[in-house]
């Protein structure tokens, strides 16, 4: 799961009744990571990383993003609707009991938002995985 292949985030509205293709106000701009798709969040990863203090005896240099991109839990919090990644998540990252609603993947559109930083939250710049493309069976729940 650590050598998962990433995708990224292609379009940007997910609150269009209808999606208009030729339009390019559908879509991402792929010339910048997920923490700068607006100038705002941008600004405040830069202001992170102008203004951290690296503390003597931890040695921890500065940085933009607190997370990655994509991970063995970014993985397992796409596809746990499906199996054998749903023993996976359970076992590995949830003491064998699923994680408060909230906080399972549920909405594409909401993970768009956290992702891109419409929720402000600046721990999230997850990306997609390839089964977004190709398998909408991992959206349902069985």
């Amino acid at each position: 799961l650590t050598q998962y292949p990433v995708f990224p985030w292609v379009l940007c509205d997910y609150e269009s009744s209808e999606l208009h293709l030729d339009d390019p106000n559908v879509y991402r701009d792929l010339s910048k990571p997920m923490g700068a798709q607006s100038p705002a969040r941008a600004s405040d990863f830069q202001l992170r990383y102008e203004t951290w203090i690296p503390r003597e005896n931890e040695g921890v240099p500065k940085w933009h993003y607190g997370s990655h991109y994509s991970s063995a839990g970014i993985v397992l919090y796409y596809l746990i609707r499906q199996e054998p990644f749903t023993q996976n998540f359970l076992n590995h990252l949830q003491s064998g009991r699923f994680d408060v609603a909230d906080r399972l993947f549920h909405s594409i559109k909401e993970t768009w938002m956290s992702s891109s930083g419409a929720t402000l939250n600046m721990s999230d710049v997850k990306e997609l995985i390839p089964e977004f493309y190709y398998l909408p069976e991992f959206l349902m729940n069985k």
